[in-house]
């Protein structure tokens, strides 16, 4: 048995190394700065920022992205703005499907670039009507107490509060964390993606730093790894392993589950208290340089990352 209790297998192509070896960057996706003069501690979870996530930064249209554009007299904009908006593709791929005869307005194909439409004419794209609000992808690094929910007349804060100024278009969170639960939330107002990142199919990827009332024991972390039953069923983990081998009170965990309260109860079935727990990454989006408490609008890469994986 490996220290890291990682029992996935490599992927073909993938670059690489297990999670356990990946989850290694300068920043220590918990927080922690690494100190290149010790040694890598085995049983360590090495937090880690994945390669693709050296491409994620705030680009300047994340920063503008919620400034109003100027609109004509007759609301009209050219049709690969409209695609785009609906969150079909950029406007460049836009392109290539109008002149591929892929696009219809009001019944009628269109090849033809530079066209304009209003917001009552009726686009399908492939046969499927478009949506032409623009879509909103938003990045919150949420503090405990808050409720994830649109709407809870019980709830004394709920995390749309914190971003009810972010933009005048509805958003909402992407699945839920609960209310003590801290990190990376997502919301968006494009429902195929927000289907898409929660569907218990495509497996999305998640990662948390667990803080326990007392010492993690090595052949729990191994049984957590191996599979363990709740009273719901089996579950198992991706990846775990101690933070660093001096506080084994703090655990890091990965894993694909979407069931309610999961990483709690794994750690309840053992005996141990959840003091704290932080999701640190979701779905390729991490907290990075956001301030508990604090949004931001994804970068152009990140969202393309999200629709391609």
């Amino acid at each position: 048995m490996k220290n890291n209790y990682n029992k996935r297998k490599e992927r073909a192509g993938s670059g690489g190394k297990r999670v356990g070896k990946s989850l290694e960057s300068k920043t220590s996706e918990f927080g922690k700065k690494k100190d290149s003069s010790s040694k890598k501690s085995e049983g360590t979870f090495k937090s880690s920022e994945p390669k693709y996530k050296r491409s994620f930064s705030k680009s300047t249209s994340a920063k503008s992205g919620n400034i109003p554009k100027k609109k004509s007299a007759t609301d009209e904009m050219r049709l690969n703005r409209y695609i785009a908006n609906a969150g079909v593709c950029s406007r460049r791929e836009a392109d290539t499907y109008i002149t591929a005869g892929m696009v219809t307005v009001n019944g009628k194909p269109v090849t033809e670039l530079g066209v304009k439409v209003k917001p009552t004419d009726e686009v399908r794209f492939d046969g499927r009507r478009l949506n032409p609000e623009k879509k909103i992808y938003l990045l919150l690094n949420k503090p405990k107490n808050f409720v994830t929910t649109t709407d809870d007349p019980h709830a004394d804060k709920i995390v749309m509060d914190l971003v009810k100024n972010a933009c005048s278009e509805r958003i909402y969170p992407v699945g839920r964390l609960d209310r003590n639960t801290t990190g990376v939330l997502l919301f968006t107002n494009d429902g195929d993606l927000s289907k898409r990142l929660t569907h218990p199919s495509h497996n999305m990827r998640k990662v948390y730093q667990v803080s326990l009332d007392k010492p993690a024991e090595r052949n729990h972390l191994e049984d957590i790894a191996n599979g363990i039953v709740l009273e719901d069923g089996p579950i198992s983990s991706d990846d775990i392993s101690y933070v660093n081998d001096e506080e084994k009170t703090e655990v890091g965990i990965e894993i694909h589950s979407g069931k309610n309260r999961i990483v709690r109860r794994i750690f309840e079935h053992f005996g141990y208290r959840v003091k704290k727990l932080d999701r640190v990454y979701f779905a390729g989006l991490t907290k990075k340089n956001l301030q508990r408490g604090k949004w931001r609008f994804l970068s152009e890469k990140e969202i393309l990352f999200l629709k391609k994986n």
